[in-house]
């Protein structure tokens, strides 16, 4: 089956494809069904090894495997609840990745929900990038195009990704990576997801404009909608002050606007004292296509 993730209609937010049985196919398999794909991610589904998860769940980008990502986590769990592969009424389950259970909630109906939000860990947060200047030359971008007084840093929840803060919406917009000036200017951040974002003002309360690119790490050259950036995201918000308040915060963030394929994902955590916990992501699933994969 094929999705879109992160959004409300058809042909808006992250495409997904999940291969409903992996069993018997090997890793090179796998991976060269990815690339078939030709989407930021291609999940398989197992039987869990674990009882406390409803499946194990393998995702692909079109050049390498990763242990964990947020909107093949969503969609995924999306098309087993409405191919009737969970237990009658479930609100609630556990996919096992490669970090290990990832929890997940539905809003809905059971069989087809409306909504879907999974659960992240704790942010951890790598070094503030010193050079500036290599970051915005990274970006095609100056210095001054950075946002005022917030660092250029890594933050994971279990992948990791470079948040660099642009001053504005346009400024998120013009961007546009030089993977040798990434690659020279920023040493072992270099190999990390760049995840660029900016302030964008709305009446409804807390939203930044976000894009990200992968080509050197994924081959993914942008990712219309990353849920498992977007959990971090959020704790470096609250992190450096460009969320504010105390207590339960709502966030969304826009991302894949500037490529045709425009995601809203919505973030909810608790802040208190510059601290983000009980992290969650969620968005829309909708669906686009059923399909039939012949191998060799």
């Amino acid at each position: 089956m094929q999705v879109d993730v992160f959004t409300d209609r058809l042909f808006g937010g992250n495409p997904l494809a999940v291969v409903l049985d992996g069993g018997g196919l090997a890793d090179a398999e796998m991976q060269a069904i990815a690339g078939e794909m030709n989407l930021s991610e291609t999940t398989f589904l197992f039987p869990p090894t674990r009882r406390d998860c409803a499946a194990r769940v393998r995702i692909f980008t079109p050049g390498r495997e990763l242990p964990f990502a947020g909107h093949p986590t969503l969609g995924t769990a999306w098309v087993l609840a409405s191919e009737g592969r969970l237990p009658p009424g479930a609100k609630t389950l556990a996919l096992e990745e490669g970090i290990g259970p990832v929890p997940v909630e539905f809003e809905g109906e059971p069989g087809h929900p409306s909504f879907v939000w999974m659960r992240q860990g704790d942010a951890t947060f790598g070094p503030e990038i010193a050079d500036r200047g290599a970051a915005a030359r990274a970006l095609t971008v100056t210095e001054d195009d950075l946002l005022p007084r917030a660092p250029v840093q890594s933050a994971s929840t279990g992948n990791s990704f470079l948040f660099v803060p642009l001053r504005d919406r346009a400024t998120v917009d013009r961007a546009a990576l030089d993977v040798h000036a990434l690659t020279t200017g920023l040493g072992a951040a270099a190999a990390l997801g760049v995840f660029v974002f900016g302030p964008d003002p709305h009446p409804s309360g807390a939203r930044v404009y976000s894009r990200m690119f992968a080509p050197h790490t994924s081959g993914v050259p942008e990712d219309p909608a990353t849920g498992s950036a977007s959990g971090p995201l959020g704790a470096y918000l609250v992190r450096h002050g460009l969320a504010r308040g105390e207590g339960e915060l709502s966030i969304v963030s826009e991302q894949g606007t500037r490529m045709g394929r425009q995601s809203f994902v919505h973030i909810r955590l608790r802040a208190a004292a510059g601290t983000a916990t009980d992290i969650r992501v969620g968005g829309g699933v909708v669906p686009v296509l059923e399909g039939r994969l012949r191998l060799p």
